[in-house]
């Protein structure tokens, strides 16, 4: 079975000069996409390297594939960019793995993700979303919980989020959400900052989708607010140990698992994800946001915690190209 492989590099993604300093921050390096590959091959597959963008759309008209193995975050600024290889393969009738268009552009859009778990009933924290400078003067800051946390509404791998995210009062959060507005071009969230224990779990299938594992963040340096910002991403062996499974109260733990699967089904996520929660001193696990494409590095969280929980890269791999074989009937191994 020939199996394609999208991605977009780093190096292959042009920038301008208005891009914010971490503008490359969630595209894979060659090493990734070599892992992913090698993992791949190991399971017996023939791997066709489709590359992103262009190169992407070329190669897919030109190769036969049986089916992709996407790990292609898009092009441009768009909220909708996860979706783009996805949306071509459907074009093409390509079987690929991962969630489908549609979920990909729903859950990079943060409000709009959180609307709708929030609907079914999964603790979320409070928000608000800032389109211009405008609605800075329209919103009754006084009702809002602070401290917060201002984050950009459709970016991932932490873009956006440094150790300066977290604001204790109006005037600190009109800063930050000046400088997202202006370096990121697109809205800003504003939302409640919920003090306690960062959790982040990856779930693997689909009938039905299974928690693999749970990993809390536990900062080195016992500074308030910890947050897993993009300081602490770059700087993760000095700076935060991951504790994997969560030393919490099984009842907390119970909480985390139920929520994700609940958040998994609602936004319609296929074949893994990532998803992250702070838990409240009352023990309440509130979601952050969900990763339905999540980083596949050796260093990435997913891995960390299939690692952690007794995997091997080729199994967590093949696991995800396993689920997705499995919704497509026409697909066989060989």
């Amino acid at each position: 079975m020939r199996i394609g492989l999208s991605y977009d590099l780093k190096g292959a993604v042009p920038l301008d000069e208005a891009s914010p300093e971490d503008a490359l921050e969630e595209y894979d390096s060659r090493e990734t996409v070599e892992l992913i590959a090698a993992a791949l091959e190991a399971g017996g597959y023939s791997v066709v390297m489709l590359g992103g963008g262009r190169e992407f759309l070329e190669n897919i008209l030109r190769e036969k594939v049986d089916i992709v193995f996407n790990i292609a975050e898009g092009r441009g600024n768009y909220r909708g960019r996860e979706a783009q290889v996805p949306g071509v393969l459907e074009m093409l009738r390509i079987p690929y793995s991962g969630s489908d268009a549609q979920c990909l552009a729903i859950c990079l859009d943060k409000p709009l993700a959180k609307k709708l778990v929030a609907v079914e009933g999964v603790h979320t924290p409070r928000w608000q979303v800032i389109t211009d400078e405008e609605d800075l003067g329209q919103i009754p800051w006084d009702q809002f919980p602070f401290p917060a946390i201002i984050k950009p509404t459709h970016e991932g791998t932490s873009k956006g989020i440094r150790l300066t995210s977290v604001v204790d009062s109006v005037g600190r959060m009109q800063e930050e959400v000046s400088r997202l507005l202006d370096s990121y071009r697109q809205p800003v969230m504003v939302e409640q900052f919920i003090a306690g224990d960062e959790v982040t779990v990856g779930i693997i299938g689909n009938s039905p989708p299974r928690v693999i594992g749970m990993m809390r963040l536990l900062p080195r340096r016992r500074e308030n607010p910890f947050i897993y910002s993009l300081e602490v991403k770059r700087d993760y062996l000095n700076l935060v140990d991951y504790e994997c499974p969560p030393q919490l109260e099984d009842e907390v733990l119970t909480r985390i698992v139920l929520s994700s699967l609940k958040a998994f089904g609602t936004l319609g996520c296929r074949d893994f994800a990532r998803l992250d929660f702070r838990v409240s001193p009352e023990g309440v696990p509130y979601f952050l946001e969900i990763n339905p494409l999540p980083g596949l590095s050796a260093q990435s969280d997913l891995v960390i915690i299939a690692t952690k929980s007794g995997w091997t890269y080729k199994e967590l791999i093949n696991a995800v190209l396993d689920a997705a074989l499995k919704r497509y009937s026409q697909c066989v191994p060989v």
